[in-house]
């Protein structure tokens, strides 16, 4: 698309009809086949995940299959808090102690007794290096974990670390029987309500309930995670009915074509996935907080929502989700203002000369949704006199970049990682530069780092949260983060599958409930839908 081309309400309302034609006219040539065993739900998940070990596997598809296989010590709440989960109740005597209570006559799946000892040996595996894994920086500041009796477990911290118990909750670290090493990766035995059957990678991981799970039995009698990586023969394996559902891995067009088809429904709710663009403050042009701002005022927002998501996203303040208990909306905002980007780059004395005030090199991986999206963001910026200069790469190479620094401009979500509060630390602390953290743009702020280091050492969350709300103050006005928009989860699948509940988290929990219905007894499902998929007018 040409830089000074058509804006999104008019060209690309025409492109998308055509794309949607197209898939609907490729769907129309296919007719529905393979009967679907009535025991067994298929998911469709887009990669293998990298290890089942609660200990080890990071990647989305390990941490969200583990959480059916194992359990945490805590549980996640609606508002993002933490809740009872194998631990039925805790205290924190003191900021330097915390002492779990466990359900009793819990069971690993191997009918093995789950007791403290189980407990303390999942993170002393970990604290003394007899497992590797990137997850032991978390409890950096555990210095010894004690269980006195089977139902007890106390840590023992070295300094004050509040977000330790989110640190001990859903999908985590999930509860490993004590002894176990490497064979954990190979044959996951953990207490959750599914267990383990086996798993081919690039193929598939099936699970099958587990009859004697101590909380709420799962419906399925089994899952099937089939291993499609291409989202085209995704929606293809739905419509057929080979495949019962798909969770946030189709593009809002194939949702789109895929919510026509008389066989398959459309369930979406509010997520908590952020789409950010992030600014190197190092670079000159970018270090001035007026330029960050105009760039906000620049960009039309909702335009892209509407056209780009099919209204399937919601514009985003913070880096937090509104479903956490630390989110503050009440921060200055940047709605489409070309006339107040304009007053703030001639106030940074950045004049226009035929039109042109300066260039920026904007950084993307080649997905097509995001080279999309970062080409109307050039004819936004444009239209302020930023020439916004892209360049796309291979995904290894531009996060490769991202990580070093290498970038002025670049645009990535965050997956999970911004649910809890500790993300300001993580991201926006002067102590994260790379390779400590992750506040890749040089973000720094005195200020800032003093009201995150308190909250840290706060327990109590009704005296951390007003911390939290003045960081998410001070960074709307710094700007060294552009928060665009929360995504949408959004669910397809066939009618066989009722009682999906979503969550914010957009995890495997729906799986819990679900529950499959011959053919023809099938039922609506009934979830909490943010609104109707938007069609071409």
């Amino acid at each position: 698309m040409r830089s000074e081309a058509r804006g999104p309400r008019s060209g690309f309302r025409c492109a998308l009809a055509r794309m949607v034609f197209c898939f609907a006219a490729i769907f129309s040539l296919l007719s529905c086949s393979s009967k679907p065993d009535p025991s067994t739900l298929v998911m469709i998940i887009e990669a293998s995940p990298t290890n089942l070990d609660p200990r080890v596997g990071i990647d989305a598809w390990s941490e969200r299959i583990d959480g059916l296989i194992f359990d945490d010590l805590l549980s996640r709440g609606d508002n993002l808090d933490v809740a009872p989960g194998l631990a039925e109740r805790w205290e924190i005597p003191d900021p330097l102690t915390y002492v779990f209570h466990l359900h009793r006559g819990v069971k690993f799946q191997d009918g093995r007794p789950l007791t403290a000892r189980d407990v303390k040996w999942t993170f002393d595996s970990l604290l003394e290096g007899k497992i590797l894994s990137t997850k032991a920086a978390n409890y950096r500041f555990v210095d010894h974990v004690d269980a006195p009796d089977d139902a007890t477990v106390i840590f023992h911290l070295k300094e004050p670390d509040s977000p330790l118990l989110w640190n001990l909750s859903d999908g985590a670290m999930g509860i490993v029987p004590y002894g176990s090493l490497d064979e954990m990766t190979r044959n996951p035995v953990g207490s959750g309500p599914f267990k383990f059957v086996s798993a081919e990678t690039d193929r598939e991981i099936i699970l099958e309930r587990n009859d004697d799970y101590w909380g709420e039995k799962a419906k399925l009698a089994r899952v099937r995670f089939a291993v499609v990586p291409d989202e085209t023969t995704q929606a293809l394996e739905l419509r057929k009915g080979s495949g019962d559902v798909a969770i946030n891995s189709l593009t809002p067009d194939t949702v789109l074509a895929l919510s026509r088809e008389p066989t398959l429904a459309v369930e979406r709710g509010p997520g908590t996935r952020l789409a950010y663009l992030a600014f190197n403050l190092r670079a000159p042009i970018l270090q001035d907080a007026r330029v960050r701002q105009a760039i906000a005022y620049a960009l039309d927002r909702q335009a892209m929502i509407d056209y780009l998501w099919r209204g399937q996203a919601e514009l985003a303040r913070s880096i937090l989700p509104p479903q956490s208990w630390a989110y503050d909306g009440d921060v200055p905002a940047y709605g489409h203002d070309p006339e107040k980007a304009n007053r703030l780059l001639d106030a940074a004395g950045y004049a226009a000369v035929n039109g042109v005030r300066f260039h920026i090199i904007m950084k993307t991986s080649l997905d097509a949704n995001t080279r999309m999206m970062v080409a109307v963001m050039q004819q936004q910026l444009r239209q302020v006199g930023i020439v916004l200069d892209i360049r796309s790469f291979e995904s290894a190479t531009f996060f490769s970049d991202v990580i070093h620094g290498a970038f002025q401009m670049y645009g990535l979500r965050w997956i999970g990682g911004n649910e809890d509060p500790d993300i300001f630390e993580y991201v926006f602390h002067s102590a994260k530069f790379p390779p400590n953290g992750a506040n890749r743009g040089f973000y720094s702020n005195p200020k800032v780092d003093e009201l995150i280091d308190r909250a840290r050492r706060e327990v109590d969350p009704a005296l951390r949260k007003p911390l939290y709300a003045e960081v998410q103050r001070v960074l709307a006005e710094d700007l060294p983060y552009i928060d665009l928009w929360y995504l949408d989860n959004v669910i397809v699948h066939t009618h066989r599958v009722r009682n999906l509940k979503l969550n914010p988290a957009g995890n495997y929990d729906f799986l819990r409930t679900a529950e499959l219905v011959p053919e023809d007894g099938a039922t609506s499902v009934q979830t909490a839908d943010r609104g109707s998929i938007q069609h071409p007018r």
